[in-house]
Parts: structure tokens; C-alpha cells; sequence
């Protein structure tokens, strides 16, 4: 049976309605890469939900099959894996310059959590001064992706409500333009320039359109190294500007992403607000579970965009 995007919408609308007679607080939201890893963890877990009705957008059909099956991202034997409603997930190219199906996808939703990113991958070349393996983005460029993709988004988010909330998942690493995560997908033409590359650039020029253009609510959250191991176990500590006070630790396991994004949706202190995000190891410290506690360690503090560069 062919799956189109306006039978998707229906079924999301009359289980939305059903669901409303239970609570009438239900909220639509609409997450991006939800067959990634960390996209696919607060898909997931919004799934479980009665308070969401959560729509997940994948780049292809190859990969909305490999997540109803359980094969994509973190995979049915996760703890928090549920069954996937084929009618909750939608092939969609967010880099299109046809933008009608986000702008339909987008319609009515209350919040969109943007988990969707240029992924590196080897070229199968090695570069001959570091003998190291040469990575690009065979799935588009930081440009196209983090970029227009992005701004794809928000735009899409504009047209179809004023308060829609805006949670989007970035990366540290932004005040230096010199990490090495820019030089991933960089390429010398032959007249010399260069080209492609600068991730955490395009990062912060569409988080800088988010907050300075859209006039949207927001929260922008930078993770460090991201983990595949399970959330909920560690203590979870914030910063700003690649500096997170209390830990010297600069990685957080996906899951624990998922949920402080979640607790962004839920908690109104959340909005308008920018940070990064750690977690200490496992073992060390309290485990977190109060994340309006969480935010407050930040004393009022968000990210400094005049740092770093922007593309």
C-alpha cells in the first residue's frame, strides 16, 4: 500500500481528534531525522506519549522501512522501543526547494525538534600527509543540510504558527572556527579554493536565523561527543561556549539529549534559551532528574553567537 503524505495528515489529524477526548492537551510535533540515533530516541519516547502525537520525517524510503522494522538508529531491542505507526513517519527531503510537504507536514503542529544533520562518512581515499582516512558528506553538504535544510524548516515553522516551539539539537564546538569537525568534507578545486565543509559554520548561521529572524520560540541545545549508551544513569551538567563548569567530561549519551529536548517542550523556562550539554560518567555525581534544577545551573546564561564564525 503506497503511504502518501496527505493520508499521513489525515490519520494524524483523526488520531489527534480521538486522542483530544481523552486530553485535550495534546501536542503535534514534528521531529526531524527520526530514524537517526538521537532523533529517533525523542521520537520514540514522544510515542509513548498521550500528551504528543508526534510526526517523524526520514530522508528515504529505504529508511522509513528500516525504522518500522527496527533495524534504523537505535534499533526495537532498545529499552524505550516501541512499535512504529506506519502512518506516523513520512519520506521527506528537507533540502527540496519545493518546500510544500514540510509546509503541510508542518501545519497545525504546536513544536518541531530538529534532529537532522550533515553525516560524515570515509570517501574510501587517504589523505597522504596524515595517512588518515578522507571524509565527506554523501548525503549532501553542511550547506545544504545544516544550512538550507534548517532554514527549510523554520520557515515552514513561521508560516504555520507564531508560537510554534523550535527545539533544535546542534553541537559544541562553535567558538572555534579551527575544529577540526570543519575540515570534514572540505574540497581543493583546481583553481585552488576551497570548498564544502565548516559543519559547525552552517550550524550556527541557521541557529542565528532561529533566534534573530524567525520570531519564533526556541531552545537550542549543543551536546558534546555523543554517546550510544544509555540515558538516565549519570549526571547531566550545562554550559555555554564550549565551557561547561563542574566537569572536565565532554560527551553525553544520545538518550539524555532526547530527554533534555523533551523537558524543553515541557517546561515554558526552557524557551529562548541556548546551551551546551555534558553528562559526567557514569558513577560520578547525582544522576539528574529534575531538569528544571538542570537549567537553572546555568544562571541566566545562553551561547555568545559573537563568538566562533559564522558561514
Amino acid at each position: 500500500m503506497k503511504i502518501t503524505t496527505s493520508s499521513i495528515i489525515f490519520s494524524l489529524t483523526s488520531c489527534c481528534s480521538s486522542v483530544s477526548a481523552l486530553a485535550m492537551d495534546t501536542r503535534r510535533v514534528l521531529v526531524t531525522g527520526a530514524a537517526g540515533q538521537t532523533g529517533q530516541h525523542i521520537f520514540r519516547k514522544l510515542l509513548t506519549s498521550e500528551r504528543y502525537a508526534p510526526i517523524g520525517t526520514v530522508r528515504s524510503e529505504e529508511s522509513r522501512q528500516a525504522l518500522l522494522a527496527g533495524t534504523a538508529g537505535i534499533g526495537a531491542t532498545d529499552k524505550d522501543a516501541a512499535p512504529v505507526p506506519p502512518e506516523s513517519v513520512v519520506v521527506c527531503d528537507i533540502t527540496n526547494a519545493d518546500t510544500s510537504v514540510i509546509d503541510e507536514l508542518m501545519n497545525d503542529c504546536d513544536a518541531l525538534m530538529i534532529c537532522t544533520s550533515a553525516k560524515p562518512a570515509p570517501t574510501g581515499e587517504i589523505n597522504e600527509d596524515t595517512k588518515r582516512p578522507i571524509f565527506g558528506f554523501p548525503n549532501g553538504q553542511p550547506e545544504l543540510v545544516d544550512w538550507i535544510g534548517q532554514k527549510n524548516l523554520i520557515d515552514a515553522a513561521k508560516k504555520a504558527k507564531k508560537d510554534v516551539h523550535v527545539v533544535l539539537c546542534g553541537s559544541m564546538g562553535g567558538t572555534n572556527p579551527n575544529n577540526s569537525l570543519n575540515n570534514l568534507g572540505k574540497v581543493t578545486n583546481s583553481d585552488g579554493s576551497v570548498t564544502g565543509g565548516d559543519i559547525l559554520k552552517w550550524k550556527r548561521k541557521s541557529e542565528v536565523y532561529l533566534m534573530n529572524e524567525s520570531g519564533l520560540p526556541y531552545t537550542i541545545v549543543h551536546p558534546g561527543g555523543l554517546l550510544n549508551e544509555p540515558g538516565n544513569e549519570r549526571e547531566l551538567c550545562l554550559g555555554v561556549d564550549d565551557k561547561i563548569p563542574g566537569t572536565s567530561n565532554n560527551s553525553v549519551p544520545r538518550e539524555d539529549v532526547a530527554n533534555v529536548m523533551i523537558a524543553a517542550l515541557e517546561d515554558d523556562s526552557y524557551r529562548g534559551r541556548s546551551f551546551d550539554l555534558v553528562s559526567k560518567p557514569v558513577g560520578e555525581g547525582v544522576r539528574t532528574k529534575d531538569y528544571g534544577k538542570l537549567l537553572k545551573s546555568l544562571d541566566g546564561k545562553n551561547c555568545d553567537y559573537s563568538l566562533g564564525e559564522i558561514a
